[in-house]
């Protein structure tokens, strides 16, 4: 079984990328999707509505990240009792710092053409470590906004192929459905490595602690520097 991680901020429009791939690769054979959220989602009813075989799962107030790496073995498991020939991890809308990708899975970034021009400069791990970057929206831009996007990306990351894909007409998921073509079979993701660290986890506000303050501060803590006037 091949599989996929998709992963991107929030609204960048990674279901409707996922759903306009599986559509162009109907005659690959079975596909399936594990979504990871936050604290609530509808896309399951979009993957049901496509006939998309998808389990859903809720981080709460666990990162995401670290609900991903908890969970992804399960994930496989999953897909490789189901027969798919191919499963797709879909993240939560994720943060800049996040790393959500594995040593030897084939990694798909998913952004927005539309958050400026400046954005893949600003995305840390999660672009800069992606096979794949997709971006979305690049029809409601100017093409010299394009330009400048795909650039800004290959300054971030030089070695990722950049596939425009419009999530609503479906145009570029057959040649990114080409790219996904080169991802390994595999059986487990145990003993397997991430690519980059996920965010650090263990301070008192990881714990439950609501108080503020720095009586109340205990663990990785980061604080500023600020000069004074």
């Amino acid at each position: 079984m091949k599989l996929i991680n998709v992963a991107g901020p929030p609204s960048s429009g990674k279901t409707s990328v996922i759903l306009r791939l599986v559509e162009s690769m109907k005659e690959k054979g079975r596909v399936g999707v594990v979504k990871f959220d936050c604290l609530t989602s509808f896309d399951n009813l979009s993957y049901e509505e496509a006939g998309i075989p998808v389990q859903i799962g809720f981080s709460g107030k666990i990162c995401p990240d670290h609900f991903f790496v908890s969970n992804i073995e399960d994930a496989v498991q999953w897909g490789m009792q189901s027969g798919f020939e191919m499963l797709i991890t879909e993240s939560a809308g994720l943060c800049n710092r996040c790393s959500p990708y594995i040593k030897g899975i084939l990694s798909v970034c998913v952004i927005d053409n539309l958050s400026g021009i400046n954005t893949p400069r600003k995305i840390g791990p999660m672009l800069k470590y992606a096979d794949i970057v997709v971006v979305t929206k690049g029809d409601i831009v100017s093409q010299a906004e394009r330009e400048v996007f795909a650039f800004n990306i290959t300054q971030v990351n030089p070695t990722a192929q950049i596939v425009f894909v419009n999530g609503i007409t479906g145009q570029g998921a057959f040649i990114l459905s080409k790219h996904l073509q080169q991802a390994r079979d595999i059986g487990t993701t145990r003993d397997m490595k991430l690519r980059f660290t996920t965010p650090a986890a263990v301070c008192s506000y990881c714990t439950g602690e609501t108080r503020i303050g720095e009586s109340y501060q205990m663990g990785m803590m980061k604080k500023m520097e600020f000069g004074k006037r």
